[in-house]
């Protein structure tokens, strides 16, 4: 088996054997096929998309290019993937919960992408947390506390870093066998015995229809599932914003509303127990996924589920007293501005792109993988559709670093939403589900 044999196949729209892209995938990671021919192995899986087989084989050579996490706990090891949102702060109250409930969550997380958030810059809007750790720190803290969130190591997926990098520069980012591997990879690196998928559709996610964020879920739960690793998925709406928030410590802020407050019936806290319930009920902590959803929901009520926060954010660098003194910890924007609607009305659609793009602009996000992003820029109190807006209720607040980037960007949240005279309903938040 060489490159040109790979590469000349799918020049011809052949489809790849599973022996060629375990070959080709391993080749990657020891560096034994050039830019070049990664370039053109992404482009040709675009023209000739791989089998169910072949999607299985490129996902296992990738998880097994570098090390693959073994445990030894006395509970099953989960864990969950959204495929990105604005105000999606999932991770952030469904890991410590999960905890919780008995199971251990290493979850390997991601920074932001494009318009959409990353679970590790949110926590890292906290003072001292550190995403930035050793396998052994990750099973270290794993063990102790019941989750830890953190980076991919060096060490996790290496041929996925490689072929990603490549992808972003010659277009072939939306694969969806690329994606599916990708995703894939450095979850079951992580040694899973169960994963839950968050597949989100609509204006704020890379999937804008309930179709094409279906197939997707459909090729994850597919391969996940013929890797071994049992896989479920829900479809979830994306068209606005999960929490009132976009940005990073306004969405750690929401998060521990969640955990310690009042929160524990809103949305935030209603799809992280649908989640949740579905992996307890695949590894048979709970007997269905309504009661897995209820036992969520009983860990974030009580507080245990902050508690298992508190110290995993104590544990990877954060302060000791987060807990109890967070509203002090996480850092505010000096200037705020409140962008009123040009007219009344019920908020119709809104541009969630558009408004998680305004964020990265505002500094809360990177354009550039060396950009440097201040923590206490975003938005907030963020209107919901169906929301009845005015002069008194707001469409959002700006938090920004100076009073007259703020003033700068209220044309650009206001464009963001679409009104209507007439009441709106809001959408559903969970679509469906793939199994």
């Amino acid at each position: 088996m060489d490159a040109r044999t790979v590469l000349g196949a799918l020049r011809r729209g052949e489809s790849l054997s599973a022996e060629a892209v375990d070959w080709f995938a391993r080749a990657l990671a020891e560096e034994g096929v050039s830019d070049a021919q990664v370039g053109a192995f992404a482009m040709g899986l675009c023209h000739a998309p791989l089998g169910a087989q072949a999607r299985v084989a490129l996902t296992l050579a990738m998880r097994d290019s570098g090390e693959v996490l073994k445990w030894d706990l006395p509970g099953p090891v989960v864990d969950k993937h959204s495929t990105g949102g604005v105000g999606d702060c999932v991770s952030l109250v469904l890991a410590p919960a999960l905890a919780a409930c008995g199971v251990y969550v290493p979850m390997i997380s991601g920074r932001g992408l494009g318009h959409t958030g990353g679970t590790l810059d949110k926590l890292e809007a906290i003072p001292g947390f550190s995403s930035e750790i050793s396998v052994d720190k990750l099973q270290q803290i794993t063990r102790e506390v019941g989750c830890a969130i953190a980076s991919a190591s060096v060490d996790i997926a290496p041929a996925d870093k490689r072929l990603y990098a490549v992808r972003d520069v010659t277009g072939t980012v939306e694969s969806l066998d690329l994606i599916t591997a990708s995703i894939l990879s450095k979850k079951l690196a992580a040694g899973l015995d169960s994963l839950v998928l968050d597949v989100k559709f609509g204006a704020g996610a890379f999937m804008k229809t309930p179709e094409a964020a279906r197939e997707l879920a459909t090729s994850l739960v597919e391969t996940a599932n013929g890797a071994g690793c049992a896989t479920r998925a829900l479809l979830t709406d994306m068209s606005q914003p999960l929490v009132r928030s976009a940005g990073n410590a306004v969405e750690v802020t929401e998060a521990m509303d969640t955990l310690t407050g009042s929160g524990a019936s809103g949305p935030l806290s209603h799809l992280s127990a649908k989640l949740g319930g579905e992996l307890l009920a695949m590894v048979g902590v709970t007997k269905n996924a309504f009661d897995g959803a209820d036992m969520v929901l009983d860990k974030i009520r009580s507080g245990h589920a902050a508690e298992r926060m508190g110290r995993m954010v104590a544990a990877m660098g954060g302060p000791s007293d987060f807990l109890s003194r967070w509203r002090d910890r996480l850092p505010a924007a000096p200037a705020t501005l409140a962008v009123a609607p040009e007219g009344a009305g019920f908020v119709a659609a809104i541009d969630t792109e558009a408004l998680g793009m305004a964020v990265v602009a505002m500094g809360g996000g990177r354009k550039r993988a060396r950009d440097r992003i201040n923590p206490a820029v975003g938005l907030s109190q963020i209107a919901q559709i169906g929301d009845r807006v005015d002069a008194e209720r707001p469409l959002a607040r700006i938090n920004a670093a100076r009073r007259a980037q703020a003033e700068a960007f209220a044309p650009v949240i206001r464009a963001a939403f679409k009104l209507s005279e007439t009441p709106v309903n809001p959408p559903k938040l969970v679509l469906g589900r793939v199994e």
